[in-house]
């Protein structure tokens, strides 16, 4: 289980928010290990994770970052920052670089003073914090090909969600180890909010009657 890999996970920063969208699937090898992998995870009442890599390695981040987070609201009173908790995960993984964990990790958070915030983190703690989107993973050169042409810093929450889910299903659609379902968060002033399985295919339904009525729509002007 520790060697599972493969995936495709997405941040992108729309109007005041951050969105966080993964696929469901955990490989190993040529195998389909499990269908309902968990990989998106809500770390404070303002911050979520995204993790691809190993899946033991990732897990191990987790309940670092969730103990690390409850301490400092007991200690301050207060919930850790996007900021801080990104700085604190690459200390973690610099500290741990001769032994790496063997994990791609995007932490996005709302900071009630700084707005929202994502950040991408490599194996060896290198964080950059990204001002638009971002996109880890084995499907992440598909899923990057549908952000660059579409995404937009203005977009609403509703137009960020359709476009994270385009470039997930595109990727899901080309990379063998991406695919079995979504999970979505989306986090504001407000937290973080997981979307149900019943919302995301809602909203996917709904992306697809729109592009059936557009089709339709072409096919009889061509005529």
């Amino acid at each position: 289980m520790d060697t599972m890999k493969g995936t495709t996970t997405v941040g992108l920063i729309c109007d005041d928010a951050v969105i966080l969208a993964t696929d469901k699937r955990a490989s190993m090898g040529n195998l389909i290990a499990d269908k309902e992998a968990k990989k998106l995870y809500k770390i404070d009442d303002y911050i979520a994770m995204t993790i691809a890599g190993s899946v033991g390695d990732a897990q191990a981040i987790v309940r670092a970052l969730i103990a690390e987070a409850r301490l400092y609201k007991m200690r301050t009173g207060k919930n850790i920052s996007p900021r801080a908790c990104a700085t604190l995960l690459s200390n973690i993984l610099h500290s741990s670089r001769m032994f790496p964990f063997l994990t791609q990790i995007i932490i996005g958070g709302y900071d009630l003073t700084d707005g929202p915030k994502l950040f991408s983190l490599d194996p060896l703690g290198g964080m950059n914090e990204e001002k638009t989107f971002t996109s880890t993973g084995s499907g992440s050169p598909i899923a990057y090909g549908v952000l660059e042409a579409e995404y937009d810093r203005d977009m609403s929450i509703e137009e960020g969600l359709k476009l994270a889910l385009k470039a997930l299903k595109s990727a899901m659609e080309r990379d063998t180890y991406s695919g079995n379902g979504v999970s979505v968060a989306v986090i504001t002033k407000d937290g973080v909010k997981l979307l149900s399985d019943e919302e995301i295919t809602k909203l996917l339904e709904n992306d697809k009657s729109k592009s059936k009525k557009k089709t339709t729509k072409r096919r009889k002007k061509s005529k």
